[in-house]
């Protein structure tokens, strides 16, 4: 668990202390490799949170995700075709089932914790 939160953390502070600037044409392939990682780290919390989380599968799941979708961009610049908004698409879809997932779990362990302290 604390792998895919630590990447996080490293993240957001590398970004918010260097100031680079990423020119426009290369947007697309950013925004989607935003999208991947951010579908892959609530995947590995939604894995962990369900007790099946493996570091194995969460490395290669992020490079893969992020690959895939850098792929899907640049074949669509070629084509001419905004292929982009489907892994945009597919990664937004993913991305909110997980967090969805994610919170019934913190629901339900809230309330059976809450149901044990009322019954103590």
């Amino acid at each position: 668990m604390w792998l895919p939160v630590m990447g996080l953390l490293i993240g957001v502070a590398l970004g918010l202390l260097t100031d680079i600037k990423i020119p426009e044409e290369y947007s697309n392939y950013l925004s989607i490799a935003v999208l991947a990682a951010l579908d892959t780290l609530f995947g590995g919390i939604r894995a962990y949170l369900q007790e099946i989380y493996d570091e194995k599968v969460f490395i290669s799941g992020f490079f893969f995700n992020i690959l895939l979708a850098a792929s899907l961009a640049f074949l669509g610049v070629h084509l001419g075709v905004d292929l982009y908004l489907a892994a945009v698409f597919a990664f937004g879809v993913r991305l909110f089932q997980n967090i969805a997932v994610i919170r019934r779990i913190l629901l339900s362990k809230w309330s059976s914790t809450s149901q044990k302290t009322e019954k103590s």
